[in-house]
């Protein structure tokens, strides 16, 4: 007995330290991936403020916020061409092809800096911003495959928000030439793009190697759950996009007072918005984001409100901390949010950088048309554009919030049976004493309708061999036929 109970402490010494390497190994992974969104973060909004900062000296301000919002609708494009990328370029095929991104990219950063000419600036930026958006959709996917658990997924996102907008303050503050902040950009560009590579190959190839087999089996199983995951992640679309034009009003109506020159902003506003990024994600992991969408709500409340407040002259500095303090939480809202519902997509490339590319094209789309209306002396017009906005998110809200929980439980439904089969058939594999390989094959032939040559492609081994393995499990359970191991498996 006593070698027993030595072989039980044993083994209950090892399931808790491999329990703790998985922890200590899910920590490291979420500190890599809280340093990869933060540098895409400062780099994507280093080279919009340069971009922005060149070419409102060459052009007027008009010209330089449609240039603005070109910028951002082709950035998106980026985002949805990731997949394809992925998808075609494999191997050391896409390590070339992000090394040529890297080196265009510098290239372009360095042409802004120190172009002249407005068009030539002008297409060189949407070509920046279109690779830009692509490596994001790469960064937010490879982050996602990083993270071993979701359970610090809205944290994760909110650290690593903060860290790069106070890179972005740092940046802003201490350098004042136009080259240098050219060098800083491409420097960091780079280190992006090596990091990329190197968790890309470390995390994302092995997972899509090990599911590549299976995928087609997986979509037949799971038709119910994508069907309905579909509709989760187009309301989530949807959702955002209305948000974003709310907040999108917001930060116009903010930009007009200050541009009157009334009040000078300066940079002390980021540490807020770093803050409320910082404060978001924290809040939001509680309960395992079960409080997300009440608190989203609530700031969107707040914010629709402040909009009312600035347009009749309210004091300007609660509209400038209410816009801040909603565009932190709006960011990491919409990120976690699509990159938690992408791990249980058909494309999760696709939806895991979706959140930022529904962002940008919502923004840049509704951008013009908000200014034109704050600008107007119509205060009725506002005012109903902003109640159509909230009435329509507020219902959008509820079916969303719905329609995920009951994704959500399903998820976790499926998850279970997953586990009860797996120890029922480990259960009976004790019983009758299979070895590992035997239950492999036991597995196939209770669980599949596949024939003995595609069982034996796919566990690697020749046709005799499996027969030989499989007359060992009849030799065994005392049947003479597959169909009685299955009727002997269900009982």
């Amino acid at each position: 007995m006593s070698v027993s109970y030595k072989k039980l402490w044993k083994l209950l010494i090892d399931k808790d330290m491999k329990k703790k390497d998985l922890e200590k190994a899910a920590g490291i992974s979420n500190y890599d991936a809280v340093v990869l969104m933060g540098l895409f973060t400062f780099l994507f909004l280093g080279a919009e403020y340069l971009y922005v900062d060149v070419l409102s000296r060459i052009v007027s301000e008009d010209k330089t916020v449609l240039a603005q919002n070109y910028a951002l609708g082709v950035s998106a494009a980026g985002f949805l061409l990731y997949p394809l990328f992925n998808r075609f370029c494999k191997e050391r095929l896409k390590t070339i092809c992000f090394l040529f991104i890297g080196l265009l990219s510098v290239l372009g950063i360095a042409f802004i800096g120190v172009g002249t000419a407005y068009t030539a600036i002008f297409t060189t930026g949407l070509v920046l911003f279109l690779l830009l958006g692509l490596l994001g959709s790469g960064v937010f996917y490879v982050s996602m495959r990083m993270m071993k658990t979701d359970r610090y997924l809205a944290r994760t996102v909110g650290i690593s928000y903060a860290l790069g907008i106070l890179l972005q303050f740092v940046n802003n503050n201490l350098v004042r030439s136009e080259i240098a902040e050219t060098v800083i950009l491409s420097v960091f560009l780079l280190l992006l793009i090596w990091l990329l590579m190197k968790n890309d190959s470390a995390y994302c190839r092995q997972d899509e190697q090990n599911t590549q087999g299976s995928t087609e089996e997986k979509v037949k199983e799971d038709t119910g759950k994508i069907k309905k995951g579909d509709i989760v992640s187009i309301l989530m679309i949807l959702l955002v996009a209305l948000m974003t034009c709310i907040f999108s009003t917001l930060d116009n109506a903010v930009t007009l007072v200050h541009a009157g020159g009334a009040t000078d902003i300066g940079q002390w506003p980021r540490i807020l918005l770093a803050l409320s990024g910082l404060a978001a994600g924290f809040i939001f992991d509680i309960k395992n984001r079960k409080y997300m969408g009440i608190v989203m709500y609530c700031i969107m409340v707040l914010s629709t409100i402040c909009v009312a407040i600035l347009k009749f002259a309210g004091p300007f500095m609660a509209g400038l901390i209410v816009f801040y303090l909603s565009a932190g939480f709006f960011a990491v809202f919409f990120t976690s949010g699509f990159m938690e519902i992408s791990s249980h997509m058909r494309i999760p490339e696709l939806w895991a950088g979706m959140g930022r590319a529904v962002n940008n094209i919502a923004a840049a789309v509704i951008a013009n048309f908000v200014l034109t209306l704050l600008s107007s002396d119509s205060n009725l017009a506002v005012i109903i554009l902003v109640l159509v906005l909230f009435v329509t998110v507020s219902v959008v809200a509820v079916i969303y919030t719905f329609q995920k929980k009951t994704f959500m439980e399903q998820l976790i439904t499926n998850a279970a049976d997953v586990v009860d089969e797996k120890e029922r058939l480990r259960k009976f594999s004790e019983v009758f004493s299979f070895t590992e390989r035997e239950s492999e094959v036991f597995n196939c032939l209770v669980n599949t309708e596949d024939s003995i040559q595609m069982i034996a492609e796919k566990l690697y081994v020749s046709r005799r061999t499996l027969e030989r393995h499989i007359s060992a499990i009849y030799e065994k359970t005392g049947v003479k036929s597959r169909v009685g191991l299955l009727n002997l498996y269900n009982k």
